[in-house]
């Protein structure tokens, strides 16, 4: 008789992250549950797989009775829920901390086979930073409740849809400076489907328990990363350093008009949070397992930038057309 196809629930399985892992998961043959707040919203995740094999369900992690539906019978979870800034209901303490503690009790009590939570490089319980101590904290509370959870911390994660190079990049389409908090910080950008191959193998068993690093083969300050945009998407931009304490009363202005607008205005520019994580490196830990204990080569920046980022140059994709035409005319 053959054995039942198993499933996987991926919390935030829509989002940046989590849509590479639904596709990796479906690759596979699982079967797929994507577990998001607004299904409607998730319906593009259909056709990552068969036809019913890949389906979004109404879950959200501050609510038990809907999380615990969407993890029942399930063999593997992964939770790549996660919020860059807080905004209403959704602070760092509910979804980051509180969520994944969560997740990881009911999967634990559910008898889920594996745990795979995403957190990032900077986890820290005595941070200055509320996110990276939420993250921590959300560490603690996956290892109390499930003791074999994996663990999976990357470095600022680059692909077609991510918040960062996307984001200077339209501020490099319309300003002609690019202000920079913190230029002399150092990150280890890591692709997001490195990120997600880690997450589908650890969800099918071929990973040891524990806490994993990811950063990509590169590492540069925050002014090389933005050079290095400036460079890809052909324009030539002024790279300003802000003060930390001129960008923190910036953020805490940019919070407090969020807190006023009382939802209108969602504070998108910088926090005062963020401003506190830019003062630290963002890079994998000497000694911490990574890439390497997970048999995964990760892939450098220069092999995947320049496919995405081509919109953000004066022509778009048409770039190199204008330029041979120009050469054409002398």
């Amino acid at each position: 008789m053959p054995s039942p196809t198993p499933i996987v629930t991926i919390f935030g399985g829509s989002g940046f992250i989590g849509r590479y892992v639904t596709q990796r998961m479906a690759r596979a043959g699982w079967r797929v549950r994507v577990a998001v707040r607004r299904p409607n919203e998730a319906l593009f995740v259909r056709p990552y797989g068969a036809v019913g094999q890949v389906e979004p369900v109404q879950a959200n992690i501050r609510d038990e009775i809907s999380t615990r539906a969407a993890i029942r019978g399930a063999d593997a979870v992964v939770n790549c829920v996660g919020i860059l800034a807080e905004s209403g209901r959704q602070s760092f303490e509910a979804v980051v901390a509180e969520g994944a503690g969560l997740i990881a009790r009911l999967a634990a009590e559910e008898g889920v086979g594996r745990l795979v939570h995403i957190s990032a490089i900077g986890a820290d319980p005595a941070s200055e930073s509320g996110y990276a101590r939420a993250k921590a904290a959300g560490e603690a509370l996956v290892q109390t409740a499930f003791a074999d959870a994996i663990i999976l911390r990357p470095s600022v994660i680059f692909g077609t849809e991510d918040e960062f190079f996307n984001r200077f990049g339209n501020m490099a389409r319309m300003s002609p400076v690019l202000p920079l908090v913190g230029p002399d910080t150092k990150f280890q950008p890591v692709y997001v489907d490195d990120v997600a191959a880690a997450a589908a193998k650890a969800a099918m068993g071929e990973v040891a328990p524990g806490i994993y690093e990811l950063g990509g083969p590169d590492v540069a300050t925050f002014r090389e990363l933005m050079q290095k945009l400036l460079d890809v998407i052909e324009r030539r931009r002024a790279l300003i350093a802000l003060p930390f304490g001129f960008a923190r009363l910036q953020g805490r202005i940019l919070d407090t008009l969020q807190s006023l607008s009382f939802g209108l205005f969602t504070n998108t520019v910088l926090t005062a949070d963020q401003v506190e994580l830019l003062k630290r490196d963002n890079v994998v830990s000497e000694g911490a397992k990574a890439f390497g204990e997970l048999g995964i080569s990760p892939t450098p920046m220069d092999a995947v930038l320049e496919g995405y980022l081509y919109s953000f140059r004066p022509h778009g994709q048409y770039d190199a057309i204008t330029a041979s035409a120009a050469n054409l005319r002398q």
